[in-house]
C-alpha cells in the first residue's frame, strides 16, 4: 500500500506522521532517515493491527500545494 506521510523540519532534524495511520509517527536527523523510519513505523503499526484482528486503514489522504498572493 502507498501511504502519504507529512514531514516537518524540527530544530534537531525531522518528524513525520501519516494522516491515514493515526498514532504512527517518527523522528530522525535527516530526510532520508525520516522516510526510512516512517516506512518501518507504518509496517510495524500495520503488523500490530493485523495481529489484533483490527482493520487495516485504506490510504485516502493526498497533498497539494496552492499558490496565493503573499
Amino acid at each position: 500500500m502507498r501511504y502519504l506521510i507529512v514531514i516537518e523540519s524540527t530544530p534537531t532534524g525531522f518528524s513525520a506522521y501519516s494522516p491515514d495511520v493515526p498514532g504512527c509517527v517518527a523522528a530522525a536527523a535527516t530526510r532520508d532517515e525520516i522516510e526510512q523510519e516512517m516506512r518501518k513505523a507504518i509496517s510495524f503499526h500495520l503488523e500490530g493491527l493485523r495481529e489484533d484482528g483490527a482493520e487495516i486503514p485504506e490510504p485516502h489522504a493526498y497533498s497539494v500545494y496552492v499558490e496565493v498572493p503573499a
